[in-house]
């Protein structure tokens, strides 16, 4: 299966509790230092270094000048948006094509190599020979226990320049900060949406109805009124569409038994509003934040603000047309982005209540 919304995020990212991985005490790898590889300059972001003999190569210097920066704009714009954001485990997978790379990871496992010291990412890399889909997207615990972010490069996935990509990498680095909250995984499972699965695939599985006719027509009603309200933000009809987005949501609970409607709450929290903080993020960068020369260098780079526009144009887009029985839980993720930009309007701080009121984003637009 291609890298589709299908390979985002979740796709093996949902261990249960029972199943949750602990990081290993296995061998390591020889630590990373500046003496067992060549260190590489920023100043040169298009080509690689040349190791010694039997030393696995760096990634290119083009793929660590993107990390480098998704990690920047976390550093400098991240905690302002979410509490903590900074500090949840920032683990990177790089998949390419013959070789996977990791970066900013506590406790390689005995199959990695090291590379050596990055000095565009400021990382220890170290390298495996591949073992992913060179196309994912990814977040799971797939290094020792640790939330990664398991990556392909621009061209072989769907985040098709730098830019976009490296909003992706800020929409999987939401998945850690999710999977490394305290509680996390015992409270998706006490949703009670699990039934006999262990192995966290009910995330994906669930049986919704998608093919109902009276949950399709509630939903379809749901966006369209959720395109409304978005698209009114600043104008004086704003809080009349909101009110009818508000009763069009409920119209939609009604018509799902109590697990249904968790379920899609689910989705909304944890895909959705990751969807919305890629969009978020990228549109402050757009406006306070100061791209690296390396970055601006990068030919297939867009403006953060423009990336920011379209992404929002997309997902507006598709809430006018998007439909639940062919894109099944999908669908839910254009909802969770657009009510993060609602609550951004109506209720600023609400990110706040993130995880103090897990997996029910209605509950933000009340008062605290």
């Amino acid at each position: 299966m291609a890298a589709s919304s299908e390979q985002r995020s979740v796709v093996l990212a949902a261990a249960s509790p029972k199943e949750r991985p602990t990081v290993l005490a296995a061998a390591s790898p020889p630590e990373c230092s500046t003496d067992s590889a060549v260190v590489v300059s920023p100043e040169s972001p298009v080509h690689s270094a040349t190791l010694a003999p039997r030393q696995p190569s760096f990634p290119g210097a083009t793929d660590r000048v993107r990390i480098a920066e998704a990690w920047r704009i976390v550093d400098r714009l991240g905690d302002d948006l979410w509490p903590g954001f900074s500090k949840a485990p920032r683990a990177v997978l790089l998949v390419t094509p013959k070789t996977e790379y990791l970066f900013y990871h506590p406790s390689p496992t005995a199959d990695f190599v090291c590379v050596g010291r990055d000095s565009i990412t400021g990382s220890d890399v170290y390298a495996r020979d591949r073992v992913f889909d060179k196309r994912l997207l990814a977040t799971f615990p797939a290094v020792a226990g640790v939330p990664t972010v398991v990556i392909g490069e621009p061209r072989n996935t769907e985040a098709s320049h730098s830019t976009r990509w490296v909003a992706t990498l800020l929409h999987e680095h939401f998945h850690q900060y999710q999977q490394s909250e305290p509680g996390y995984y015992e409270d998706a499972l006490a949703l009670g949406l699990a039934g006999d699965d262990t192995t966290g695939m009910w995330m994906l599985d669930y049986p919704f109805p998608y093919e109902s006719r009276e949950v399709n027509e509630a939903f379809s009603s749901l966006c369209r009124q959720l395109f409304d309200a978005v698209d009114s933000i600043g104008q004086a009809s704003f809080r009349s569409k909101l009110r009818a987005y508000v009763d069009s949501r409920e119209a939609f609970r009604r018509v799902l038994d109590e697990k249904d409607y968790a379920y899609f709450s689910f989705q909304v929290w944890q895909e959705g509003i990751a969807r919305y903080t890629e969009y978020a993020l990228i549109r402050r960068a757009g406006v306070a934040y100061t791209p690296t020369q390396a970055f601006i260098a990068l030919p297939d780079r867009v403006p953060f603000d423009k990336d920011a526009s379209e992404t929002l144009g997309h997902v507006l887009t598709e809430l006018r047309r998007v439909s639940l029985k062919k894109a099944k839980r999908s669908a839910f993720y254009h909802v969770g982005a657009a009510e993060g930009r609602l609550l951004d309007e109506v209720s600023p701080g609400w990110q706040r209540r993130y995880f103090e009121e897990k997996f029910f984003v209605e509950r933000y637009f009340r008062p605290d």
